[in-house]
């Protein structure tokens, strides 16, 4: 065992102090704190270790609310308060935008923050059944290891959510099935919440009745996946509520299936919304994209601006439900070459595979919204050509890759780097989401 100073928190929001010259990253250790620590993997370079004791404690320490916090892996920041998640995560941010693009922007933005429990409105949790008759388990796996916490609770689920833990291990334990029921996926719409079973093996009939029972009994709907994501079906109830979100804001309200990407924080998003469309500032008569689209989480707000919005998604599946959300919430379609205010289309592409071709094939837009997963969006920035978007709002949830976009954007094609903030999307994890500004003279 060592003792160590803190010096900061590294992307993962462990505590990093230094030993004869070599970084140590000590879970669950805050910046500032005088700590005991015992290390169980030694590198050349650096050493990963478990905190044993907090000799001097951070201001910033505080009881995890959470009975779990240390073994669940869910969770990895709950002894920080949530004031200090959120300086810690800004850090993050202009940490990597440095170190890794070398850019910084002109203006640092208020952070996007909200309610620190409850917030998660989806979740994947993994299930198994216990030998001899020791019941289920349903969780999340445990830190570092394919074990499955022993969760009775949990505080960052919606609390009806989190009250349906343990009879749900009542409910799959009593299944045939049971040990060919691997994860169920939750997903809580503003009218109803599903539960996705993942099945290995078809349900007899005794398990569908207990599943039409819990249904009836905890206000959930069932969904079944039998195979692949095209195997999904509504199990029960079949009439009932949809499986929705809303942007109150623009008077918008999306259907989705379980497995679609949503934002997990419904309140969060609202924000991150009514951010990236102020930044943006749409007009009526501008041509607007709105890149790795998704669901039209972005484009249909664009849209009620009165400009005309285009968004390109590589799912087949999520741009023919981005139609469908527009007619529901009646925003006109583009027809032919007919240019129409407030209005939108949706497209298939693989942005993964743009080039300034065909790029340019898409015509010429006055701004553009970009929404990648953590891959980033490389081959988008750089098929970016002379005639390029006078602004661009981007959307990350990867500060590493912002931060090799941004370069790109800043010293290859002539934007300037406006602004960028932090958004914290899943308080008490170490995930930092952010949005971005940049503009061309």
């Amino acid at each position: 065992m060592a003792i160590g100073i803190i010096e900061s928190l590294d992307h993962e929001a462990r505590g990093i102090t230094r030993l004869e010259g070599k970084a140590v990253f000590v879970d669950g250790a805050l910046p500032g704190e005088t700590v005991e620590y015992a290390s169980f993997r030694r590198k050349p370079s650096y050493e990963l270790a478990h905190l044993v004791r907090v000799l001097k404690p951070s201001s910033a320490r505080q009881v995890p609310k959470c009975r779990y916090f240390g073994v669940c892996g869910g969770c990895t920041m709950q002894h920080m308060d949530p004031a200090a998640q959120m300086a810690a995560k800004q850090r993050v941010l202009e940490d990597g935008l440095w170190h890794i693009g070398r850019v910084r922007p002109e203006q640092i933005l208020p952070p996007i923050q909200g309610a620190p429990w409850g917030y998660r409105h989806r979740a994947r949790l993994a299930v198994r059944k216990l030998p001899d008759n020791g019941g289920m388990l349903i969780g999340f796996h445990e830190r570092r290891s394919s074990y499955i916490a022993d969760m009775q609770t949990c505080e960052i689920l919606p609390p009806h959510v989190s009250a349906l833990l343990l009879p749900m291990r009542e409910l799959f334990d009593a299944l045939t099935i049971a040990e060919r029921l691997p994860q169920v996926e939750i997903a809580v719409g503003e009218q109803c919440t599903a539960l996705l079973l993942r099945i290995l093996e078809p349900l007899k009939a005794k398990d569908e009745l207990l599943l039409r029972n819990f249904a009836d009994q905890h206000d959930v709907v069932f969904y079944l996946q039998a195979k692949g994501p095209d195997s999904i079906y509504r199990f029960y109830p079949l009439p009932g509520p949809r499986l929705s979100y809303t942007l109150p804001e623009f008077d918008l309200e999306f259907d989705f299936r379980p497995t679609d990407f949503t934002q997990v924080n419904h309140a969060v998003n609202r924000v991150l919304v009514r951010r990236a469309l102020r930044l943006l500032d749409p007009q009526p008569g501008e041509r607007i994209a709105d890149m790795f689209s998704g669901l039209g989480n972005f484009t249909l707000p664009i849209a009620r601006s009165g400009a005309t919005v285009l968004g390109i998604e590589g799912s087949e599946a999520l741009v023919q439900r981005g139609r469908e959300s527009a007619a529901a919430n009646n925003i006109c379609t583009t027809a032919g070459t007919e240019v129409l205010l407030g209005s939108v289309e949706f497209a298939v592409a693989n942005l993964f595979e743009c080039t300034e071709k065909s790029l340019a094939a898409l015509g010429r837009f006055d701004k553009m919204l970009i929404d990648p997963p953590r891959e980033g969006a490389i081959e988008l920035v750089n098929a970016l050509g002379a005639d390029a978007p006078r602004r661009i709002v981007y959307v990350s949830c990867n500060p590493a890759t912002l931060a090799r976009d941004a370069a790109v954007l800043v010293r290859e094609k002539g934007y300037r780097f406006v602004a960028a903030g932090a958004v914290n999307m899943f308080p008490h994890t170490s995930h930092v989401e952010s949005i971005a500004v940049f503009e061309r003279p």
